[in-house]
């Protein structure tokens, strides 16, 4: 009877969600992509869609992470969720990994002249990897988050 619904799940993540560090997100995931393209560039392999969906997935990683580190603050909405969050890591790792993916897509079909089906396999990908870091460190932090 207290079952939620996918729909449910995917709003309670979106308001995790909402208390991200999305500042300090969109810096790191801009700091390492120029980075990575810099040291490609340097190197004589500079390959523009590595480094962007790089900082792609570490823009995701950020925000997740930073929305569930501190769960105690922010408004009701947001505590709740950010308290669900940590009790269902794997579930709360579905949104930022689609954001990464969702986000990376355009990016190898336009930078890396992917036809729309390798896009599509690359982004996945770079999702699938998101959704596994998540969901290790929400695990994590849900253990750290216990015990304070």
């Amino acid at each position: 009877m207290n079952e939620i619904t996918r729909r449910d799940e995917v709003s309670l993540s979106g308001a995790a969600l909402r208390g991200a560090p999305w500042k300090a997100a969109a810096v790191g995931g801009g700091a390492i992509a120029a980075a990575s393209f810099g040291t490609g560039l340097i190197t004589g392999g500079g390959d523009l869609s590595w480094a962007l969906g790089l900082g792609i997935a570490l823009f995701a990683l950020i925000a997740s992470i930073g929305a569930v580190t501190k769960p105690n603050e922010g408004d009701r909405v947001t505590r709740q969720a950010r308290q669900w969050g940590l009790n269902h890591p794997w579930k709360f790792a579905l949104m930022p990994a689609g954001m990464a993916a969702v986000l990376d897509y355009p990016v190898q079909l336009v930078f890396d002249d992917a036809h729309w089906l390798g896009g599509l396999f690359d982004a996945g990908w770079h999702g699938l990897l998101v959704y596994v870091i998540a969901g290790i460190l929400t695990t994590t932090l849900k253990g750290r988050a216990l015990t304070r």
